[in-house]
């Protein structure tokens, strides 16, 4: 796994991406440091501390790599970026305009990402102003008065347009994709705390033997985890295709074959994605407008909340859970569903004369392709069932309270093993133009 990053560090080129990505990772982290200027930089810890439901911002801080919590000028991080993004994805089913973008190439993926990034500021432009006049009249701004509001929108919005410009600048000029490692980064910021909780908790101050029991049971569970993400990131049906022969001219071409790859874990991390914000928003939505009843809201609230999943005291709460893995298996098929459309896949093989063996070109094609994506979306959304339920179940038993979970771990994975392909991609096309230029 690292033979290529230590390959890569001997081309000049490659050595001087993966500096410049390194650098840029430094600001970032810099940044996440400096205060936005009249806030209070304790107020949101003492303010989560202080709701029952705080785990449902658990995963925002954890995407903000603590910038959040502590009120950086990189406190909304790339957040706003990420959401516009899979809305405008979204958008492209429901609007044709936006459909056809996609379909023009490069010309329209031009197009969407500058929509992509109007939107950002726009949605950066709302969540700062929420913040500023919802959390400043209570205690974030030191002074609640027009100037001190205005300064923390401007900030928190020239903050969020800054990490996307720099996620672009990795992307052109680093190795990855620059929004998805500075993600990556913002997550991995915050492991070595929650090692440190976790150790904290089960290990330090025990007896010697239940202290050795409990860090190899930690250690084992992430590992094993950290395993399983990484099989099911990688893993793969492929299908065979066979191209007919055809006489041009003389000669006989076509004849080869090849294969379709299907990923098992086609819709990636973006089914624990959604099934998480639509299990969490009504529980942000009422701790922001700060409702605290008793209430039957109240008790469907904690159904909500994965707080209160897995507790013994109250197996009643862990319906909760079970609607979380039905929306989870649900966005599976979804998501693929808009990403991965087996008749058009059957027509191109149809036009350029590919078939599937023992399978007729056309309908029975793309019938045959979309009873195996079938089946293997179920293998894929049964992983991410496991990976994403775990955190949870610990939570709940064994009161293992951390910020990284099945959804961070999925991130950091996939974009670690994405960007070590990047630099063999790298590596390979710069050996195949050396070879040219030796011809």
């Amino acid at each position: 796994m690292f033979e290529p990053v230590k390959k890569a560090f001997q081309i000049k080129e490659i050595r001087q991406r993966i500096f410049f990505t390194l650098l840029m990772l430094a600001v970032i982290r810099f940044g996440s440091q400096l205060p936005v200027p009249g806030v209070d930089r304790t107020y949101f810890s003492r303010w989560l501390a202080a709701q029952t439901s705080g785990d449902a911002f658990s995963l925002f801080d954890a995407f903000t790599g603590g910038s959040f919590l502590n009120m950086s000028i990189l406190a909304l991080n790339i957040t706003p970026y990420i959401t516009s993004s899979i809305i405008i994805q979204l958008l492209t089913i429901a609007i044709p305009k936006l459909e056809e973008m996609q379909r023009e190439g490069e010309e329209g993926r031009k197009l969407l990402v500058a929509i992509t990034r109007y939107l950002t500021i726009a949605l950066s432009l709302i969540e700062s102003a929420a913040m500023a006049i919802g959390f400043g009249r209570n205690g974030l701004l030191q002074t609640f008065n027009a100037i001190n509001v205005i300064t923390v929108i401007a900030t928190l919005t020239a903050g969020s347009a800054f990490l996307m410009w720099l996620g672009e600048r990795i992307t052109d000029k680093g190795v990855g994709n620059g929004i998805s490692i500075v993600l990556t980064i913002n997550i991995i910021s915050r492991i070595p705390q929650d090692i440190t909780t976790l150790f904290q908790q089960f290990v330090i101050g025990r007896k010697v033997a239940t202290a050795v029991v409990a860090a190899v049971i930690i250690i084992g569970i992430i590992v094993g985890m950290t395993m399983m993400v990484v099989y099911l990131n990688d893993a793969e049906r492929h299908i065979p295709v066979q191209y007919t022969r055809k006489i041009q001219g003389r000669r006989q071409v076509g004849g080869n074959s090849s294969e379709i790859p299907l990923k098992v874990n086609t819709g990636g991390v973006m089914p624990i994605i959604f099934a998480s914000s639509i299990m969490e928003f009504p529980v942000i939505i009422s701790t922001l407008v700060g409702y605290h009843g008793t209430g039957w809201w109240s008790e469907v609230l904690k159904y909500l909340s994965s707080s209160y999943w897995c507790k013994p005291a109250t197996p009643r709460y862990s319906i909760g859970l079970l609607a979380y893995v039905l929306l989870l298996i649900f966005f599976a098929y979804f998501y693929t569903s808009i990403t991965f459309n087996p008749i058009e896949i059957a027509d191109n093989l149809k036009k350029s004369g590919g078939f599937i063996p023992g399978i007729r070109p056309g309908k029975p094609t793309s019938e045959y392709l979309n009873r195996i994506l079938n089946y293997i979306i179920f293998i894929g959304a049964a992983g991410l069932t496991i990976v994403g339920v775990l955190p949870f179940f610990f939570r709940g038993v064994f009161n293992a309270n951390v910020s990284f979970g099945g959804t961070s771990l999925i991130i950091v994975v996939s974009v670690v093993l994405e960007t070590i392909k990047q630099v063999e991609s790298m590596m390979l096309v710069r050996n195949y133009k050396g070879f040219l230029s030796d011809m």
